[in-house]
């Protein structure tokens, strides 16, 4: 009798206390709810929203590009400037981008206190590109001497 009595209690302890089952159970209750939302959240990720059939998946690096480009597109105005008349030097001469220069520092005024800075970068540009004495003969007075601080600056 001694026997029946015992595992009577046990059979009542384990359904008493819910059990390895029970407890599987509830850890599940808990957790397939955020494991279905994370996989339907990277599903949705995955699919091609623009009806391309070329775009491909989206990529970490597609994140970081798109990050990229907007953060290119939200430069300041000077700096876009500065890029433009910086290829421009490279592509035709310094004095064309810094006739460039003065006509926007004249068509919108409030680059006037970047003008300086600019030049200064293109001299130096210029001075990597055709060589101090070369750089030296495209100098203007724009923005008073920028330009020649710039390439004196790039020389020593």
């Amino acid at each position: 009798m001694k026997h029946s009595a015992n595992y009577s209690t046990t059979q009542r302890t384990r359904c008493g206390q819910g059990g390895p089952a029970r407890r599987i159970g509830r850890s599940l209750a808990l957790v397939l709810p955020v494991v279905m939302v994370l996989s339907g959240t990277l599903a949705v990720t995955r699919v091609n929203w623009s009806g391309d059939p070329s775009d491909s998946v989206l990529t970490a690096s597609d994140v970081s590009a798109a990050h990229q480009s907007s953060h290119n597109a939200a430069k300041a105005p000077q700096d876009v400037l500065r890029d433009q008349l910086l290829t421009e030097l490279q592509e035709k001469d310094p004095g064309v981008a810094l006739t460039h220069l003065q006509a926007a520092v004249n068509g919108k005024p409030s680059l006037a206190r970047h003008c300086s800075s600019i030049a200064r970068a293109l001299g130096r540009a210029a001075v990597r590109a055709y060589g101090p004495s070369r750089a030296q003969s495209f100098s203007r007075p724009v923005c008073d001497t920028a330009f020649a601080s710039g390439v004196l600056a790039a020389r020593g």
